[in-house]
């Protein structure tokens, strides 16, 4: 009795070419990311870590933090008007916005700094 014909399953290919074409073809399995394949927002996480722990930045959080406080200390000695909870809000309103004012501030002096040391 005589064997029937099958197909091959295990055909090797001609070139290197086709036999990765077909692997990726078969694969089910997500691709894992290499360090050549980063996304953007990838780099652009990196970039924020590398913005956060820049001498700048802490010196923006630490101005930011002293004139917060200065306000609060301030709103909470001189005003007496109003309910406790009104007096708090106002007090946080104002503390944020001298924070928002003293980091400006301290960007706009480092951006002029900039601007004169392009200069020469």
């Amino acid at each position: 009795m005589a064997k029937k014909a099958t197909a091959k399953t295990g055909v090797k290919p001609k070139t290197k070419r086709v036999a990765k074409a077909q692997r990726a073809a078969k694969s089910t399995a997500v691709a894992k990311r290499t360090g050549s394949a980063r996304s953007a927002s990838d780099k652009a996480g990196d970039a924020f870590i590398k913005l956060l722990q820049s001498p700048l930045a802490a010196e923006l959080v630490a101005v930011a933090a002293t004139s917060a406080l200065a306000a609060l200390a301030e709103h909470g000695f001189t005003n007496n008007d109003g309910s406790r909870g009104k007096r708090a809000g106002k007090a946080v309103k104002e503390a944020g916005k001298a924070a928002a004012t003293a980091v400006g501030r301290r960007l706009g002096v480092e951006l002029d700094e900039i601007r004169k040391a392009s200069k020469h």
